[in-house]
């Protein structure tokens, strides 16, 4: 079958080129998987340069809007210990020493003293943290929005239950 069989109003992609000629060169295997990840890996590529574009024009790199949204989606106070930064943003303790130093000197983020734990610390977004990283997320969902304009509302819940299905069992 093809997209237009099927009645999809893209056609055919560079995906279905390669299924094609790898259906040829080696019909002993079934390439199928090939068509939804391929587009998967093809669409987070996509994605990755959405989303530079959104946080580069707010002077931010993606790891940094990664520290200042955890901090943001923590709620008031707007802070995390660094052991619940780590588990927010995948990295190890020494990247993410770096990471929250170069915060503090761009003024985004600050540290302060646990009132729990005297020998650790916390980090808090600024104000000026939260006005880049409100800002920053605004024109991504805007970005993102635009980028599923070709799904309905039902096609979009429907493609993040599946994908949420097959994601799962990598998630921690």
């Amino acid at each position: 079958m093809t997209p237009e069989t099927l009645g999809d109003p893209a056609g055919s992609d560079e995906v279905d080129l390669i299924v094609a000629a790898w259906r040829r060169e080696a019909p002993q295997l079934d390439v199928e998987p090939l068509e939804v990840l391929s587009r998967v890996a093809r669409l987070a590529r996509h994605l990755d340069r959405l989303r530079r574009d959104a946080f580069s024009a707010h002077e931010l790199e993606t790891w940094e809007f990664d520290v200042l949204a955890a901090l943001r989606r923590a709620g008031a106070p707007h802070e995390l210990s660094p052991g619940q930064l780590l588990v927010e943003t995948l990295v190890t303790s020494g990247t993410m020493t770096n990471r929250v130093d170069r915060l503090v000197r761009r003024g985004l983020v600050d540290r302060r003293p646990d009132p729990d734990d005297g020998r650790s610390v916390r980090v808090r977004l600024t104000v000026a943290g939260a006005a880049v990283v409100d800002a920053a997320l605004a024109d991504l969902v805007d970005a993102e929005h635009r980028m599923l304009d070709v799904l309905g509302r039902e096609e979009r819940r429907a493609l993040a239950t599946l994908l949420r299905r097959v994601s799962a069992p990598f998630e921690g």
